[in-house]
């Protein structure tokens, strides 16, 4: 549990559940408090149902019932979706102009961003069946995407060699870093920085900045070594990555 595309997954799983009073999230730890009044073994088989190597470390008693809503994020939430979901337009087509793999991988994981956010947004308030059909339309729709990704990959590989344009490849990849850095500024300066929700989207947006740099490395490789490897390598990186991503909201449909 490390990002908030698995939050949302165990948070639909359990939302069925009517004994479950509130659910506490500690991200960086990778726990779940489940504050509950029955049911325990079936909240125990719901969460291992979803495949994510969880445990349970306790149980004990409680006093407390009340429980601090959670501020309405819906603006911030709006604000980060509209900077990944250009950059997945913006790194899509300079891809595609450019013939790098990495930049059109990593296009798909802005896109499988917005659409972590997208369910957060457009499901608020609706309900379970509706919110499994947008995790359902999304998961196979990333799939679709990340497996075209990789046979082009694989054609690359076997084909004539084919160098894609490191500049392109460079700038735009430091014009997506720049963009994931606003979105962890406008995180970290939110006045609910401290929860939960806010802070996993700041792991995920961190992760973002990773792959960025995994294809800035990679321009400088391919312009280095003179081969289009580096580029196809990073690229497949990123494609399991969105395939890996892709089945965790597919749990949600489940």
């Amino acid at each position: 549990m490390d990002c908030p595309s698995e939050e949302n997954l165990i948070r639909m799983k359990l939302e069925g559940i009517e004994s479950i009073k509130n659910l506490e999230f500690d991200i960086p730890n990778r726990k779940l408090f489940v504050f509950h009044i029955k049911d325990i073994d079936i909240i125990e088989k719901s969460i291992v149902e979803l495949n994510l190597g969880a445990t349970r470390i306790s149980t004990e008693q409680t006093n407390q019932t009340h429980f601090k809503v959670e501020v309405n994020q819906r603006k911030l939430l709006w604000t980060v979706l509209s900077i990944n979901f250009c950059f997945f337009i913006i790194e899509m087509t300079t891809g595609i102009v450019s013939k790098s793999m990495g930049l059109v991988a990593d296009s798909l994981d802005m896109l499988a961003d917005s659409f972590v956010y997208g369910i957060s947004l457009f499901a608020v308030g609706g309900t379970l069946i509706k919110k499994k059909q947008i995790a359902k339309l999304a998961g196979y729709f990333q799939i679709i995407l990340a497996t075209i990704g990789f046979f082009e990959v694989l054609r690359r590989f076997l084909s004539e060699e084919v160098l894609p344009d490191f500049s392109t490849m460079i700038i735009v990849s430091i014009f997506a870093l720049i963009a994931n850095g606003i979105c962890l500024y406008v995180l970290q300066k939110t006045k609910n920085k401290e929860e939960v929700h806010i802070q996993a989207s700041m792991i995920f947006t961190s992760n973002d900045v990773i792959i960025n740099l995994g294809v800035i490395i990679a321009g400088i490789l391919v312009t280095w070594l003179n081969s289009n490897k580096p580029d196809l390598i990073i690229g497949t990186i990123v494609f399991v990555l969105v395939i890996q991503g892709a089945f965790r909201i597919l749990r949600l449909a489940k």
